[in-house]
């Protein structure tokens, strides 16, 4: 019985490169010819040679074809540091030749002809053609360069061979040669007021989906390394979401007490709170209760590792211990220019690693300042979230508000209150000239949970809840009075 042929699935060349296949659906389609342009410096050449080698280390074979005045021996030069980079694919699975004089003395069916027979005496399955700006130049009129286009492709079909075609260009008008190929691949670098980000954009794919959208990318030693969209590729969870009414304690003394056991598992919680009032003290409880069966992870932004291990060391707490027995990592993220999605990506890999279940992010902020586009933020957090979820983690996240001591709790990401299952504020206030800490629960969905205040303490041996902070009024304005019909509130014993 044969297959319905609208059900066969096109045979994919895949690229190699780390997240481009993701954005393709798996990679390019065996037999189509795809335009891959970009402004100068985008990553076009590096894109093409990378899926060259990783074409012929896989079994392929391939050959890069340069219209471009440059010596191949200086375009092999800058490959040379590359890790895909192998010498002894060269020139027996790999074949590099330049067509330019071919071009100048034969024009395009000396160029077309030239094509063939790399096609045909190399055996290629990849052909890259560097340079189709020059052929467009070469052409006599826009029919002879259409023909040409067309040409390739009845080569590229006939002998099962992908052809990527580079040139450069931005976005702009749609070209004659645009319709006429299987995809588009658009290479971008863009400058956001100081800092420049790279992204790509599959503008057509014919044949096959591909996430839509613009995703970042940087050039590494590695070469190309692509961070499909937060948005796109997880917009539905990897996996089927589980909802569970089970708890999971946060370490912290008295505070499971006041939200009926814990935290609910696979549930995303927000900590926020001033500057230095304790929400990492807070995240170290929780992490401090990790174990074999509820693997942890932290992800920093402000304090390195080895201070925070010096931290929780001074609040008794061993992560040290924890992290050799492999129940915790600790990653630290340093506040340069990071890309938003790559971020994502790192802290999406490393909980599906080690199947996290209590992930502490201490802060929301540095996603915040990693964004190029800062309006992404309420969704990009939400399919985070919902990814996460679905992976069975239990998340903490602090955020900081900006004032120190006042009525406002702003917060910088619009809608997250409505993300978050839970939300805890912790905040200041000034009585008789002394600053003392509240916590007061703003939210736990479908649960109960006490909405009194309550004064908590950082001591010796980290944060414990005090009790009720009764007997004063004005307390979320941030000073708080006796009431002029009341005596003074009756207060109790104080450890100095």
């Amino acid at each position: 019985m044969t297959e319905h042929p609208h059900r066969m699935e096109l045979d994919r060349v895949p690229s190699g490169i780390a997240g481009l296949d993701s954005v393709l659906h798996g990679g390019f389609l065996r037999g189509g010819v795809y335009i891959v342009q970009g402004v100068p410096g985008a990553g076009k050449t590096i894109l093409a040679n990378q899926m060259c080698f990783n074409h012929v280390a896989g079994g392929g074979r391939a050959a890069y074809v340069t219209l471009l005045a440059e010596s191949h021996t200086r375009m092999l030069q800058h490959l040379r540091p590359l890790a895909f980079f192998d010498e002894s694919a060269i020139p027996e699975r790999l074949y590099y030749v330049s067509a330019f004089k071919t071009l100048e003395d034969e024009g395009l069916k000396g160029l077309l002809d030239l094509l063939r027979r790399e096609i045909r005496g190399h055996r290629a399955s990849l052909l890259v053609l560097d340079g189709l700006v020059a052929a467009e130049e070469s052409a006599g009129s826009d029919r002879e360069f259409k023909k040409f286009v067309h040409e390739v492709q009845l080569h590229a079909a006939m002998n099962e061979c992908t052809i990527l075609l580079l040139t450069s260009g931005g976005p702009g008008p749609v070209r004659a040669e645009h319709t006429m190929v299987d995809g588009l691949v658009e290479l971008d670098d863009r400058l956001f007021e100081v800092r420049n980000e790279r992204s790509l954009q599959v503008r057509k794919f014919r044949g096959s989906g591909a996430l839509r959208g613009r995703h970042a990318f940087r050039i590494t030693s590695d070469g190309l390394v692509v961070f499909p969209r937060i948005e796109a590729v997880f917009a539905t969870p990897s996996v089927p979401d589980r909802a569970t009414r089970n708890r999971m304690t946060t370490g912290v003394d008295g505070l499971d007490a006041l939200i009926e056991g814990g935290l609910i598992e696979a549930t995303t919680n927000v900590l926020m709170g001033p500057t230095g009032v304790g929400k990492t003290t807070f995240g170290l409880h929780f992490l401090a209760r990790c174990s074999a069966a509820e693997p942890g992870l932290m992800l920093g932004f402000y304090e390195t590792p080895a201070r925070i291990r010096l931290k929780a060391a001074a609040l008794g707490m061993n992560l040290d211990g924890l992290e050799a027995r492999g129940a915790l990592e600790i990653i630290w993220q340093a506040q340069g220019e990071t890309v938003l999605d790559e971020l994502a990506h790192r802290l999406r890999d490393a909980v599906r690693c080690r199947g996290v279940r209590r992930l502490f992010v201490d802060g929301l902020g540095g996603f915040m300042e990693s964004a190029v586009h800062p309006e992404r933020m309420s969704r990009f957090f939400s399919v985070l979230s919902n990814e996460l979820r679905a992976l069975g983690v239990t998340a903490l996240y602090t955020l900081e508000t900006r004032d120190i001591i006042g009525p406002k709790l702003e917060v910088p990401i619009n809608g997250i209150s409505s993300l978050a299952e839970g939300m805890l504020a912790l905040r200041y206030v000034e009585v008789e000239a002394r600053t003392r800490r509240l916590l007061s629960i703003v939210k736990v969905r479908d649960s109960g949970f006490d909405p009194a205040l309550h004064e908590f303490e950082i001591t010796d041996g980290g944060v414990r809840i005090a009790g009720r902070f009764a007997g004063y009024q004005g307390m979320l304005r941030g000073y708080a009075e006796v009431p002029e019909s009341s005596g003074p509130p009756k207060r109790r014993p104080r450890q100095e």
